[in-house]
């Protein structure tokens, strides 16, 4: 594509043609935005190979996390007020607002507040929002480090290193332990970035949160037992051996995974919807603990999370809990499968039957 090049306007002429093509750019991108409310509403994602609107955007359309993110907020609220599409095309508003006020716009204020914003900064918006919707103050949280905290470029005041942890708020612990450090807690995460998890250098990662008394407890109970196997203040190294024994904990439970399985297994009954471990080992080693939807393009769902087993032919059809006959799929193309076999209606019609068996359960407990 040829580049088009504007040396030659004169200043009126540039500025003339910038505000046209500043209105095109917010007319287009309005329409994109509606586009993509309506890919996700039929949630397309699913046949494409990824488990949501977000991982098919980074990974399939390559935008960053970040343009994924605004969007598909700008996209839900366009579906659910349609004058937010109209705002955003006549420039009232940008995508860094809409994302702002997604969790106050409702029914009876959209229209007022959207009024209320009109050809505001993402920092009028903010404060605009902390008048009208007040917030608690932020605590004091307490982050115990390895070495005490150096200003440097990679590491600001307001983060920690590798080995630091955030402790919980000040109530939590009265004593101060060596090289602690008292600064404000972080600003609320986003949705899709639920984790303060940020790459140092390769291989080496900064990880922050905030945990209760209860778990500061078990934390400090460990560094106890553990004693001189670990050096003082390595809060890491601690993480890590409880998380090796965790996740060995959840894949027995989750994939019947044992480094001594048994020589003989009891046959699964007839009719039964039972997996059995030895299935479920195979399965999951064959399967690489990775879903196996693959899209008609050849992409394959990265998804590791949120796995079931599923039958290849349908359990209500006869299928078997062999290990021909079960795969790993994530839970949303799990359900995207049995959709297209049953239909998006019957599958609906039962997961509602499921909400409301849970709904009723309380109810029971509560009356025995």
């Amino acid at each position: 594509m040829k580049r088009q090049l504007y040396s030659h306007l004169s200043n009126a002429s540039l500025m003339q043609e910038f505000a046209t093509r500043l209105a095109r750019d917010r007319a287009v991108t309005a329409e994109f935005i509606g586009c993509l409310a309506e890919v996700d509403r039929r949630k397309l994602c699913r046949p494409a190979g990824y488990r949501s609107t977000y991982a098919w955007c980074v990974g399939h359309f390559h935008l960053s996390e970040g343009a994924a993110y605004k969007r598909i907020r700008a996209a839900r609220l366009i579906r659910k007020f349609p004058a937010v599409y109209e705002a955003l095309a006549e420039g009232h508003v940008h995508l860094s607002g809409l994302v702002l006020l997604v969790q106050h716009l409702k029914d009876d204020n959209v229209d007022e507040l959207l009024a209320a914003v009109t050809h505001k900064s993402r920092a009028q918006i903010e404060k605009l929002l902390a008048k009208r919707f007040p917030k608690a103050d932020v605590p004091t949280v307490v982050v115990e480090l390895s070495a005490p905290v150096a200003t440097t470029p990679e590491l600001s005041p307001g983060t920690v290193s590798d080995n630091s942890l955030a402790l919980g708020s000040a109530e939590a612990s009265t004593e101060r332990p060596a090289h602690a450090a008292v600064v404000p807690a972080p600003p609320a995460v986003p949705e899709v970035i639920r984790a303060r998890v940020a790459p140092l250098s390769a291989k080496r990662y900064a990880i922050q949160f905030t945990m209760d008394e209860a778990t500061h407890d078990l934390l400090r109970k460990a560094q106890d037992l553990l004693g001189h196997q670990v050096a003082p203040g390595d809060i890491a190294e601690v993480f890590g051996r409880a998380l090796k024994a965790y996740v060995a904990q959840l894949e027995r439970t989750k994939f019947s995974a044992t480094d001594r399985p048994q020589a003989r297994c009891r046959p699964t009954a007839s009719g039964s919807r039972h997996v059995p471990a030895r299935v479920k080992r195979a399965v999951h080693d064959r399967d690489g603990g990775q879903c196996t939807f693959v899209s008609e393009s050849g992409h394959r769902c990265e998804s590791r999370s949120d796995l079931e087993f599923d039958h290849v032919k349908e359990f209500a059809r006869g299928g078997e809990a062999t290990v021909d006959n079960i795969r790993l799929r994530c839970r949303d193309h799990n359900q995207f499968t049995a959709e297209q076999t049953f239909g998006a209606g019957f599958m609906e019609e039962k997961r509602d039957m499921r909400r409301s068996r849970r709904e009723r359960r309380p109810n029971s407990a509560r009356a025995m």
